[in-house]
């Protein structure tokens, strides 16, 4: 009971009724409306190490199990509605950006499946950004992971533009397809290499949190200055060592892939021609 609550002073203990004074009023308070409808905000901060999309998730997981009226409508604003924004925005110039480099790449190599394997390597570049943020224990971030995912998109493209192009320029000195894959990834080996250790090494200090501040001549490790970039920077150098694997392994074989196949497909189009319906015979020798 507030009646019984003593206070302490030079006296002793005084009970707080000696002090103040309660009576029973009218409680007044606001209502809140949007557009007309009735609203009422829950706001809360998670705690230290606590992700919001996780909290997010759960109270979403929470409420399922409740029965809502239907004239109830839960949103969820803050972080969770600036999040869905910018995956949305994000989502949208990926898919865009695709897109141009598609224009781009078949108007300039001239071929769809060469401008396939490059947009397919940029996909599956995001398997090594996945893998690194399993390894570092970093968490998906929408934006800067979105926008590194970007970035390392155009370094992909440049490694890949590389190699297919030397290939093509190879073929045309009549070079065996075979032998123009191999000579390929054997002169170009040394420029992917070196573009992906570069950046790799350039990008260390902002994956490991090291700071330098220049004026008072100190280098930090974890600062909130560095906290900012360690997952942009994390995104890009996981992603471009193994996009550079794909490069120099799986793109070679993919176009030998390619030559096989229309190979098979010339010779199979060469051995039986349709002289009429319902006919088939093969070539003369």
């Amino acid at each position: 009971m507030l009646d019984e609550l003593r206070i302490l002073t030079a006296n002793g203990l005084v009970p707080v009724s000696n002090f103040v004074t309660r009576e029973a009023n009218q409680k007044t308070g606001s209502l809140e409306r949007v557009a007309g409808t009735r609203v009422l905000r829950i706001e809360s901060e998670v705690l230290p190490g606590v992700l919001p999309d996780d909290m997010v998730k759960q109270i979403r997981a929470e409420l399922e199990k409740v029965e809502i009226p239907a004239n109830v409508l839960v949103s969820f604003k803050g972080q969770d509605e600036e999040q869905a924004a910018a995956a949305d925005f994000l989502s949208k110039a990926f898919v865009a950006a695709l897109f141009i480099m598609a224009i781009i790449l078949v108007t300039q190599l001239n071929s769809f499946y060469h401008a396939f394997l490059i947009l397919s390597a940029v996909i599956l570049s995001t398997i090594g950004v996945i893998i690194g943020l399993l390894v570092t224990g970093l968490p998906f971030s929408i934006v800067m992971t979105g926008v590194g995912i970007i970035t390392l998109a155009g370094i992909v493209v440049n490694n890949n533009i590389i190699l297919i192009d030397t290939y093509q320029i190879l073929l045309r000195t009549g070079m065996d397809p075979y032998e123009a894959i191999l000579r390929t990834g054997a002169q170009r080996m040394r420029p992917v290499l070196l573009t992906a250790i570069t950046t790799i090494i350039g990008l260390m200090p902002m994956v490991t949190g090291v700071g330098i501040n220049f004026i008072t001549r100190e280098i930090s490790v974890g600062a909130p200055s560095t906290q900012w970039w360690v997952l942009l920077a994390t995104t890009v150098a996981s992603g471009l060592a193994f996009a550079t694997v794909l490069t120099l392994i799986i793109t070679p074989s993919m176009l030998a892939l390619g030559v096989k196949t229309n190979h098979v497909m010339k010779m199979t189009g060469g051995m039986f021609r349709r002289q009429r319906p319902g006919t088939i015979s093969a070539p003369a020798e």
